[in-house]
C-alpha cells in the first residue's frame, strides 16, 4: 500500500536530533512559557519575515485569538463582517463565528480553489472590517486586488496560512511573469533517499517577494502532525508586524493574564508546550528543502499524469512550476478533480494506493451551520464532489510515485 502520508518516516528523518531535543527538555524540568518555545517564536518568526511570532495552542485558536485581539483593541465590533472563502476548512470560518462575527462567504476561483480576489468587493458594506484569505492546499492566496480593498476600504487582512508555511507571493510576478532573476538554490539536506535525489536548481528572488503569514495584519499557522512543518501532537502560532496586536495576543492566550494571579481580559488557554516548540525547532531549518521536495513530486504528477479526465491543480496566471524553487506552492497537498471522484477513490485503493478528500462537505452544508443549508454556492460544491488529495509527503520514493501516475493513467 502506498500511504498517503507516512508521518513515522517523516519523523525518522529527523533522528536522533528529534529524540535529542526531547530529552532536552524532559531533562531541563520546565515545560511551558520557556527557552524553547522563545527561541522556536523568534526563528519562525525569522523565517516567515514577521516581527512577532506567538506559540499557541492549534491553528484554529490561532485565528481565534487574533480576532479576538482586534474586538478588544475596538477594530471590530460583535457583529460586524469578515470576509471568508465558501472553500475552506470549516476551522477559518469557527474562528469567526466563535468571536459572534459574521462570516461572508466568497466563491472560489476554480484554476486555484482559492476565493476569487474579483468577487470581494461586491461583498464589502459599512459592517465589513477584515478579509481573512487562506492558502488553501498549500497555495499562494493573496493577489494585488484583495491589497487594493484592503487599502481602499482600510480593512484588516488576515491570513489563514494553516498549510501553507514557507509559500511565497511575489506581487509583480501575478502580472507579468517574466520579472524575476535566478540564483543557486540551497542543496537539499534530506537523509533519505528523496524523488529525483536533487534539489530544484533554480529560485526567484524579487523585491516584493515575500513568505505569507507577512503579508497582513496577522496570520494563523498550525503545526498539526500533518502540516509541512508538524509537530508530535497540536501547535499553532500567530505571526504579527504590530506590537500592540502581538502583545495583547500573547496576554490573551496565558488566561488575559501578562502577570500570574492578574488577569486583564478574560482569555484563553492557549500556549505551545516546550516539547513541541523543540520538536519544531529540529524542524524548521528543513523546511524549505521538504517542501522543495514536495515541488519535484508535484511537478512529476503534473507532467506524467496524462489521463484526459483528470483536472490537475492549476494557477490562473501561468504554471505552477515556472518559477522552480520560488514557491507560490508548497505542495501540502496534492489535489485533482474528477467528475466521478468516489469511483477513482476506489478504484485507487483497490490498487493499494492511499488517498484523501479535502474536503467532502464545505461548510455551508455542514449541520453546524444549518443556517447556511439552502444557500448556493456552486463553485464550492463542485470542488467538494470531485476533489481528490493523492499521496505526496518529502519522503515519497520514486517508485511509488511512477506508480501512482501508472494507475491514474489506466482509469477508464
Amino acid at each position: 500500500m502506498i500511504n498517503f502520508l507516512d508521518l513515522k518516516a517523516i519523523n525518522d528523518t529527523f533522528e536522533p536530533e528529534l529524540s535529542l531535543a526531547i530529552k532536552r527538555v524532559l531533562d531541563s524540568g520546565w515545560y511551558l512559557l520557556g527557552n524553547e518555545t522563545k527561541a522556536f517564536e523568534q526563528e519562525y518568526a525569522a523565517f516567515i519575515g514577521a516581527k512577532h511570532c506567538i506559540g499557541v495552542a492549534n491553528g484554529l485558536d490561532a485565528l481565534r485569538l487574533i480576532l479576538k485581539a482586534f474586538i478588544i483593541k475596538g477594530d471590530m465590533n460583535v457583529g460586524d463582517e469578515i470576509i471568508v472563502p465558501a472553500n475552506t476548512y470549516i476551522a477559518t470560518i469557527l474562528a469567526i463565528t466563535d468571536n459572534r462575527l459574521k462570516p461572508v462567504l466568497i466563491e472560489p476561483d476554480l484554476t486555484t480553489y482559492n476565493i476569487n480576489p474579483f468577487n470581494i468587493e461586491e461583498k464589502i458594506t459599512k459592517r465589513t472590517k477584515g478579509i481573512m484569505i487562506v492558502h488553501l492546499y498549500g497555495q499562494n492566496a493573496m493577489h494585488p486586488e484583495i491589497n487594493r480593498l484592503v487599502e481602499k476600504y482600510k480593512l484588516k487582512l488576515i491570513e489563514d496560512n494553516a498549510q501553507a508555511a514557507g509559500a511565497i507571493y511575489n506581487e509583480e510576478l501575478i502580472y507579468n511573469n517574466t520579472i524575476y532573476q535566478k540564483s543557486n538554490s540551497e542543496k537539499s539536506k534530506n537523509k533519505r533517499n528523496m524523488l529525483f535525489n536533487n534539489s530544484i536548481s533554480n529560485s526567484i528572488q524579487c523585491s516584493k517577494q515575500k513568505k505569507t503569514g507577512s503579508l497582513g495584519s496577522a496570520a494563523g499557522h498550525s503545526f498539526y502532525p500533518g502540516k509541512n512543518i508538524g509537530c508530535l501532537g497540536d501547535g499553532g502560532a500567530v505571526t504579527s508586524d504590530d506590537d500592540e496586536l502581538a502583545q495583547l495576543i500573547r496576554v490573551l492566550a496565558n488566561y488575559g493574564s501578562n502577570k500570574k494571579y492578574q488577569n486583564e481580559y478574560q482569555g484563553l488557554n492557549s500556549r505551545l508546550d516546550e516539547l513541541q516548540a523543540a520538536i519544531l525547532r529540529v524542524k524548521l531549518p528543513l523546511l524549505n528543502t521538504y517542501n522543495q521536495q514536495r515541488f519535484i513530486i508535484a511537478k512529476f504528477y503534473c507532467e506524467n499524469i496524462k489521463n484526459p479526465e483528470i483536472i490537475l491543480p492549476q494557477d490562473n496566471n501561468s504554471s505552477l512550476f515556472t518559477f522552480n524553487s520560488s514557491l507560490s506552492h508548497v505542495w501540502h497537498l496534492f489535489v485533482i478533480r474528477h467528475p466521478d471522484r468516489d469511483r477513482l477513490q476506489r478504484y485507487l485503493y483497490e490498487n493499494d494506493i492511499q488517498t484523501l478528500i479535502h474536503y467532502p462537505v464545505p461548510p455551508h452544508k455542514q449541520k453546524a451551520f444549518k443556517e447556511w443549508n439552502n444557500l448556493s454556492y456552486p463553485v464550492t460544491e463542485q470542488i467538494h464532489s470531485e476533489v481528490l488529495s493523492l499521496p505526496i509527503s518529502p519522503v515519497m520514493e520514486k517508485s511509488e510515485a511512477i506508480r501512482v501516475v501508472e494507475v491514474l493513467n489506466n482509469f477508464k
